[in-house]
């Protein structure tokens, strides 16, 4: 695993700095003028999807590392992807950078209590000397700190950074990719039998969580626009950030694998989730 822990941290903070170009203070403001959307799409993404994946790896009766790692995949926040999605979608784009950005800055503290107490509930021995606040400071210095530099220099070249945007988000799309090539090639030995036993578990979280936080959303909140942002949300983790909580606290890449499986499945049942909204509309 030696690539990859060498890798991810280095891939997560440019994609982190590429997330933070793309914010401004007016992205955090929306949360203040329309609440109840905001705080729906953050129940179904913080609260509502780790639960899922629980009980789906307790259901499954899933190996102990594969069931932690799905819970890992549940626990990341959203990505620049469902960003774009969402757009392609006709969905709320605002929104949709609202709960990416919070998801994104408070993961540090959300995350590794949903991991380690996981890990707890699952059986799991995490053999490293590793404390939560340990996880969260390691995490603000690859997530937190380059949002913020990504923000500060946007204020102060907006015109430039804001006309680059698209590019930017195209290249943290292939950093994205380029960690899991890293995986694929240092385990390709396993990487076939992994997926086969990580495969169902993250395509019922994946298709159930999207359907689940998609009607929730059409009770709750104000419009269609609304219900496709979060329901893409809860669609579309931040892989990369997933990666690198997992070989943090674990040594087996077992542990990295759901989170490969859910990269590759996102993208497709995402694009037909978009379709069959579009056909429905």
């Amino acid at each position: 695993m030696e690539i990859v822990t060498k890798i991810a941290p280095i891939v997560l903070v440019l994609i982190m700095l590429g997330l933070g170009l793309g914010l401004s203070i007016k992205d955090f403001a929306r949360i203040i003028r329309t609440p109840r959307d905001f705080i729906v799409g953050l129940f179904s993404q913080l609260i509502l999807l780790p639960i899922v994946a629980l009980i789906i790896a307790l259901s499954l009766d899933l190996p102990s590392a594969i069931a932690v790692g799905l819970m890992i995949i549940a626990a990341a926040p959203g990505g620049v992807t469902s960003n774009v999605l969402t757009k392609f979608a006709n969905g709320d784009v605002a929104l949709s950078i609202s709960l990416t950005a919070v998801t994104s800055l408070i993961c540090i503290f959300t995350v590794p209590i949903f991991v380690i107490s996981s890990a707890d509930i699952l059986g799991v021995t995490i053999a490293k000397e590793i404390s939560i606040v340990d996880v969260a400071l390691k995490m603000a210095l690859v997530v937190t700190v380059p949002v913020i530099i990504g923000m500060i220099i946007r204020g102060f070249a907006e015109n430039f950074i804001s006309s680059k945007i698209n590019f930017i988000n195209k290249i943290t799309g292939w950093l994205f990719v380029i960690v899991f090539i890293a995986i694929w090639i240092e385990e390709k030995d396993n990487i076939l039998t992994y997926l086969a036993q990580a495969g169902l578990a993250v395509l019922i979280l994946n298709v159930l969580m999207m359907t689940l936080a998609y009607f929730i959303a059409k009770k709750f909140v104000s419009g269609i626009a609304q219900q496709k942002c979060i329901a893409l949300e809860c669609g579309l983790q931040n892989g990369t950030l997933a990666v690198f909580v997992a070989t943090l606290i674990f040594d087996d890449i077992a542990y990295v694998v759901p989170t490969g499986a859910y990269a590759l499945l996102m993208y497709i049942t995402g694009f037909i989730f978009i379709y069959i909204l579009r056909k429905n509309n």
